[in-house]
């Protein structure tokens, strides 16, 4: 069984529903059956996929998102949803790590990938024939079958393929449907953070119950969030703190919001004065998730009524916290050594539930590192209080949470370290009223600003550039000869050098 095969069985139930609207077009289920059959059989014939290979996707948001994410399953293979911000590089690392042997891509990124791999782009001749082939039978799928590699990056620099099975994939679900919202075909699943990540694994519960997907193309706006809300009822969606607060400033947030079902958040810090005002103007709508790529979406949350319960003692320590293990969830804080800790004592957070990764696509050690017993460590640091409501006290994986997004900063030192003008450097965050955070850089060398933005550019994505840099004369180190981070955010801080 794979979740095509599922989202069929619901199209065969309800053919005539809307399964997928964007601005000026939708597409009903038994239109959505019948895109997935045949780009699975065009795949198959056309391509000569067979089960078990994998297939890229380098797109935007975009009505065909969702029939080739299904249809990639419907023939057996493993898609790669990838985040469309990325630099060409960046992708032609991942399509040669991932094995790919197809991409598709939506036309702004298949005239910039550098790659010898068939690209399709969502607009071409060979886009309409897969559309138009014949379907053919399908291969048998099994639960424990790859669905989804999800590219989260890690300290040492390169991106990791975390591998997520379908039964990872239905777990999510069910855990949706437990936690989250009950579903069905009257509810509205808008798209405006991106679908390589959380939206578009949020997609899938709202499919599985044959609900409407819409589609808003383009960057996060807050106009046409409202315009939607509007006009429609049962509407959710995911957000990243920032796009929130955006909608908070916006005209508009003190107006008409009765559309709005729910409105799930995370992927970054939110301030509890923010959360009270969206809760002031938005109702008890509010979800917050605390999840990671290797355990999608699934590791604790806030419910919309915890959201509600004002008359706690410890409210505001809610808000600023995590909440509670989900459904059939997991949780527990680990000393080094990997024992329980107790209540109130700080260490890593470790998960175990069917949500859990697979691994790390053909890297063993980092594997070995990440799931021990089952258990998957986060590489988080948090305490849990006696309720089991945790709150995180640190990302020992020196993440940087900008704008949603997240950037880490070995990739960035390394492509800085390229530069014979720098003998050092040492990437970090620091508050940003807007973003969440953003990037430092502390250089000690004599490269000019403008050189380095340059590098930057030349290398990564535009959105892990360096909003500043600082020059030193040595970085701060401890005995060990390891830089002393938290040092220089309290420089920044400070605003010492």
């Amino acid at each position: 069984m794979s979740i095509a095969n599922a989202v069929l069985a619901v199209a065969a139930r309800q053919p005539d529903h809307p399964a997928i609207v964007w601005e000026g077009g939708r597409l009903t289920y038994s239109g959505l059956a019948d895109q997935v059959d045949r780009i699975a059989g065009g795949l198959m014939t056309r391509h000569g996929l067979k089960p078990g290979q994998r297939v890229a996707m380098a797109m935007e948001n975009c009505p065909e998102f969702l029939p080739v994410l299904l249809g990639v399953w419907r023939a057996g293979l493993v898609a790669i949803p990838i985040n469309a911000k990325l630099h060409p590089r960046e992708f032609a690392w991942i399509f040669a790590n991932s094995g790919a042997a197809l991409v598709f891509a939506t036309p702004a990124l298949a005239s910039k990938l550098e790659t010898a791999l068939p690209v399709v782009p969502t607009n071409s001749g060979d886009y309409a024939a897969l559309t138009s082939a014949e379907a053919v039978p399908a291969p048998e799928t099994d639960l424990g079958d790859l669905a989804w590699i999800f590219y989260t990056s890690g300290t040492t620099g390169r991106p990791k393929g975390a591998m997520l099975t379908h039964r990872n994939l239905l777990a999510l679900s069910h855990a949706y449907f437990a936690d989250v919202d009950f579903i069905g075909p009257e509810d509205i699943r808008i798209h405006s953070a991106p679908m390589s990540h959380g939206s578009g694994l949020y997609a899938l519960p709202f499919l599985l119950r044959g609900a409407q997907n819409l589609i808003l193309r383009g960057s996060f706006d807050p106009e046409r969030i409202f315009e939607t809300l509007r006009n429609h009822r049962n509407v959710s969606f995911f957000a990243a703190p920032t796009m929130i607060t955006r909608m908070l400033a916006h005209p508009d947030a003190g107006g008409e919001a009765r559309g709005l079902k729910t409105l799930e958040y995370g992927g970054a810090p939110m301030y509890v004065s923010d959360l009270k005002r969206g809760l002031e103007l938005f109702g008890p709508t509010l979800y917050q998730v605390y999840g990671q790529g290797e355990s999608p979406m699934t590791i604790t949350n806030i419910t919309k009524d915890q959201h509600a319960e004002t008359w706690r003692d410890d409210y505001d320590a809610l808000l600023g916290s995590v909440g509670y293990a989900r459904t059939a969830v997991d949780v527990q804080i680990i000393d080094p050594d990997g024992a329980p800790l107790p209540a109130g004592e700080i260490g890593e957070i470790a998960t175990k539930s069917d949500n859990v990764m697979a691994g790390y696509l053909d890297n063993l050690e980092a594997t070995a590192k990440a799931i021990r017993d089952g258990w998957l460590m986060t590489g988080d640091l948090g305490v849990m209080d006696e309720t089991g409501m945790l709150t995180l006290k640190d990302r020992s994986k020196d993440v940087i949470i900008s704008g949603g997004s997240n950037i880490y900063p070995r990739e960035i030192e390394e492509v800085l370290l390229t530069s014979p003008a720098i003998h050092e450097v040492a990437v970090v965050s620091r508050p940003h009223a807007d973003w969440g955070e953003e990037v430092v850089a502390f250089v000690v060398g004599d490269a000019e600003p403008e050189a380095m933005d340059r590098l930057c550019l030349d290398n990564l994505a535009r959105f892990k550039r360096p909003k500043r840099y600082e020059f030193v004369d040595a970085l701060p180190k401890n005995n060990y000869g390891k830089v002393v981070k938290t040092e220089l955010r309290e420089r920044l801080k400070g605003g010492s050098q």
